[in-house]
């Protein structure tokens, strides 16, 4: 088709051109010029030519969704509504056809499962779960297996489900969740009944299973939230899939509570019924699982409507275990009456000796079994102490009788004195031990203390070291031998010699040893000195000895480096600070024939059930056996010379300990190869740490308080 512009003039043909209808304006000569232009210049396609006109615009490809598109439009257009319908009349006109309700369902049910689908995949498991949950308390027991204290600020123990027994699992699952071995993790209609509750009002409890319940006691916290929700649902279903029933069972019956404190099946047992899970039957069972749905609510101590409440679901859980079939006819008939629980859970006797114990045992577990203090303080410990609970209680007795005595004596004294007491077997148990009057008023431990100087009690160990290395007379000498028969200058004031002459001290003062009494004894053998505790011998034998071969002794036999002082002639005198605890295990050497064992408190620790390594010590060779003999036989005179009338048929040795300026007295002796120290002093811990004269509230040398206690604490008074 040509078109061909009119034979006329340039000029009437742009007239004409201006009168042409504006909508439908064929510019030919634009055309036509812009085309002579482009060949004339031989401009590239796509470029404007200097006429200004513009280059043609590609077809768009067709999209190769096409064909799809194509197909669907017409569904599509069925699907669309109309409103309003032009075929309906009334409310009808604005309603959607079934087909549009149907693809709305199938749209909605799509976008659900894929959202569900997305939310599980991305669910993860946490790593750390809620220490509070799993947190336990630590328990100590005796020596002889009975639990004697509990610490910790949650009240649980972990139970391995197979020391469960059955009837308390099926009691909890027929009342919790009776299809927890085949649910998916998650109820839905439970689920929908909690998400009902949580956005209205209502009671909280109930629509969980198991798992849920577990989810929630572990990972999450108790918020109700729409969000808590749905991500304890999506929890369960993950942690359904990736343990086995009987791992969340257990977990579930270790982390709830069940009020009075407790959390875990364990815990209530004992709290309810003073006894391990091992030992409820069902009906017990029965009542523990009625308190799942909340303690509050069916503690029967609390109100009589809690007791009816208790009763009604005890007796509903019973019959349930019945109809699901884990409980017989027979067996429910044998559950007649409510098993009444304890009015209050068993307590125990902390605050006063039993936490000096524990703090003892809890600090050698810590050290010897290699337990972090965070380890230590989630818990779930069993710490099994060396303690003797009848000898701990003869101890306190007779500690408390002295006191009781001291206050009755001289009540302004009594207010400032103290009383330190440890009893160390043989081979090495702490048995017993006396800490203070209260835990709770006085804290640190009175047995373990390194407050006051040991005295004349440290006597032993000079003699040991006398027998085990010899003495050196001259600078460059040889050593000579020592023998309990061998004799020194018992008299009051004799200067102490060293081989160049008499010793001075930093003052420029002569050094001379002084008896009790200023009593002069002559010339006096050294097992006999030890037996009428005779200083100046000693003072002498020490520098004879050396004071480093008598320091190494008393190390070896049990007394700390770090209670010694300056290596002086005092030393031999007992200038050095040794506890009761270690004045007993040193004792405790020369009894055992000279093999020493570092005293320790706790035999065997365990964590819910499995055994920790634990590092205990080993005997060592202290001193020769001949020499632990001689000593041991010198202590024997001494305790005949100074109690006669004492029955010494247990093997009895032992000798008191007095200290200069009169602030300390002490005394230590075995019987029945176990070694009791008992010190008494002042100190009044308002004014200064420095102790004060007794001026008597110790008794005297031949009747003194440190002996009673000892004698009535080892049953010999």
């Amino acid at each position: 088709m040509q078109l061909k512009a009119p034979a006329s003039s340039h000029a009437e043909y742009a007239k004409y051109a201006e009168r042409a209808d504006e909508t439908m304006q064929l510019r030919t000569g634009d055309v036509v010029a812009s085309t002579s232009a482009a060949a004339s210049t031989g401009s590239a396609p796509g470029r404007r030519a200097s006429g200004g006109s513009r280059r043609r615009r590609k077809a768009p490809r067709p999209s190769p969704l096409a064909p799809l598109v194509a197909r669907v439009a017409p569904y599509a257009r069925r699907l669309r509504p109309r409103y309003p319908h032009p075929d309906r009349t009334g409310w009808r006109r604005w309603a959607p056809s079934w087909r549009q309700g149907l693809g709305a369902a199938l749209t909605f049910t799509g976008l659900t499962v894929a959202f569900l689908g997305v939310a599980y995949a991305a669910t993860d498991i946490p790593e750390n779960i809620n220490s509070y949950a799993t947190q336990q308390d630590n328990v100590y027991y005796w020596s002889d297996g009975t639990p004697m204290a509990r610490t910790g600020w949650v009240h649980r123990q972990e139970m391995p489900l197979k020391d469960i027994p059955a009837d308390v699992r099926e009691a909890v699952l027929a009342a919790e969740n009776a299809s927890f071995y085949s649910d998916p993790g998650i109820s839905l209609s439970g689920l929908t009944r909690a998400l009902w509750r949580t956005v209205g009002q209502g009671d909280t409890q109930g629509g969980s299973t198991i798992t849920q319940q577990y989810v929630k006691n572990v990972y999450l916290n108790q918020d109700r939230s729409v969000s808590r929700k749905f991500t304890e649902a999506m929890l369960a279903l993950k942690l359904d899939n990736e343990m086995s029933k009987d791992d969340i069972l257990e977990g579930y019956l270790n982390t709830s509570w069940f009020g009075r404190g407790t959390y875990g099946i364990q815990r209530a047992a004992q709290a309810y019924y003073g006894k391990d899970v091992r030992e409820l039957d069902a009906g017990e069972a029965a009542f523990l699982a009625s308190l799942l749905k909340g303690a509050g609510l069916y503690d029967p101590s609390l109100s009589k409507d809690n007791h009816a409440r208790a009763v009604e679901r005890w007796s509903w859980i019973l019959d349930r275990m019945v109809d699901i079939g884990t409980l017989s006819k027979s067996e429910r008939a044998k559950y007649k009456e409510f098993p009444e629980p304890l009015k209050r859970a068993p307590g125990y006797d902390t605050g006063k000796q039993s936490d000096y114990l524990v703090v003892l045992a809890a600090q050698y577990a810590k050290k010897n079994a290699r337990i972090s203090d965070k380890e230590f303080d989630l818990g779930g410990y069993q710490i099994y102490t060396t303690f003797d609970r009848k000898q701990e209680s003869a101890l306190t007795d007779a500690v408390t009788k002295a006191r009781e005595q001291a206050r009755k004596d001289d009540p302004a004294k009594a207010k400032t004195v103290h009383y330190g007491a440890a009893s160390v077997a043989t081979d090495g148990r702490i048995l017993a031990l006396h800490g203070g009057p209260d835990h709770r008023r006085q804290g640190y431990n009175e047995s373990n203390a390194t407050t006051v100087p040991a005295g004349s009690a440290f006597q032993p160990f000079v003699y040991a070291a006398a027998l085990e290395h010899g003495v050196q007379k001259t600078r460059d000498g040889a050593r000579t031998e020592v023998t309990p028969q061998t004799l020194y200058d018992g008299d009051d004031g004799i200067p102490v010699m060293t081989p160049e002459g008499p010793y001075w001290d930093r003052g420029g003062k002569q050094v001379a040893a002084r008896n009790d009494g200023r009593k002069s004894y002559g010339r006096i053998s050294l097992s006999r000195a030890l037996a009428l505790s005779v200083n100046t011998p000693f003072m002498q034998l020490g520098m004879d000895t050396g004071l480093d071969k008598v320091r190494d002794t008393a190390q070896a036999a049990g007394l700390l480096s770090s209670s010694f002082g300056a290596q002086v002639p005092a030393m031999s005198l007992g200038s050095a600070t040794p506890s009761a605890i270690r004045m007993a295990s040193g004792y405790a050497t020369f009894a055992a024939g000279g093999t020493h064992v570092e005293p320790y408190s706790v035999a065997r620790v365990t964590r819910n059930g499995s055994r920790v390594p634990l590092t205990k010590p080993a005997s060592r060779r202290a001193v020769k056996a001949s020499v632990a003999e001689a000593v041991q036989s010198a202590l024997t005179d001494a305790f005949r010379t100074a109690h006669p009338e004492a029955d010494s048929s247990a093997g009895v040795a032992g000798k008191a300990g007095t200290v200069q300026k009169d602030t300390a007295s002490w005394y230590v002796g075995t019987a029945n190869s176990v070694s009791t120290a008992v010190v008494a002093y002042r100190l009044d811990l308002t004014k200064s740490l420095e102790p004060l004269p007794l001026q008597g509230i110790a008794g005297t040398s031949g009747d003194s308080v440190p002996y009673t206690i000892w004698s009535d604490a080892r049953g010999l008074g």
